[in-house]
């Protein structure tokens, strides 16, 4: 079975592309070069998609593949991939299935012997991770912490054992109409501890600040979150 190839002319295969995070810019060759020869985009947006291909002179058809629809999507792919097509699958930011869809759809690729290739891209996570000033030699990725309350603080109060055992900075995507409740559960759980926000990673006004949960709460009731976070705390 195999799923990780690189060949010279592209046959039957579905190529797991990052897209720029905020930086238009932020894109390697390689990935132009596939864009350019794919038979067409799997994105979870064609509006975003859109804007990016236009920005690069491209032109593709459009699968939408999202949240809601990948599990009646993945066989319609599946039929493309084994009749020849070659097909690029797209977040609207950063590297797919990072907190994105298509998980289900390289799963079931990899069940069908049809090859998959990732290219090596965009990630906020790890760009948030390496401007934070927090140790990186060991991380944990929480991706989007859950949406009921009480399973959120669940998971928070069991950092502190999973701390316990292994000294890691933790990371995690936070929307910016969550982060306020998100950081309350926060100083409920974990105390009043030091966190580091990563915002608008690549655009205009990044910024990387590291406060103790009191403070970020209080600048936030002075101004409300806006844009995209990542929020990062080691527990050392």
């Amino acid at each position: 079975m195999t799923w990780m190839t690189q060949p010279a002319t592209l046959s039957s295969m579905l190529y797991i592309v990052p897209t720029p995070i905020g930086n238009l810019k932020d894109i390697t060759l390689r990935v132009i070069e596939v864009l350019q020869a794919v038979d067409g985009v799997i994105c979870e947006d064609s509006r975003r998609t859109g804007q990016l291909l236009n920005h690069l002179g491209i032109r593709k058809p459009f699968l939408v593949l999202n949240d809601f629809n990948e599990s009646r999507m993945v066989s319609d792919i599946l039929q493309k991939l084994q009749a020849g097509q070659n097909l690029a699958l797209v977040s609207d930011a950063g590297t797919p299935l990072v907190s994105d869809p298509g998980y289900k759809l390289v799963r079931s690729c990899i069940e069908q012997n049809i090859s998959v290739d990732s290219l090596p891209g965009p990630s906020a996570a790890i760009t948030a991770l390496t401007l934070s000033g927090l140790p990186p030699d060991k991380f944990f990725f929480l991706g989007y912490l859950p949406e009921k309350q009480g399973k959120r603080l669940e998971l928070l109060k069991s950092l502190n054992t999973l701390h316990s055992i292994l000294n890691t900075t933790f990371i995690a995507y936070v929307a910016p109409h969550k982060l306020v409740r998100t950081l309350e559960d926060m100083q409920s759980t974990l105390g009043n501890i030091d966190v580091v926000l990563a915002h608008e990673l690549t655009k205009v006004h990044q910024s990387t600040e590291k406060r103790t949960v009191e403070d970020w709460l209080n600048q936030f009731k002075k101004q409300p979150p806006r844009g995209e976070y990542v929020l990062l705390f080691n527990l050392g």
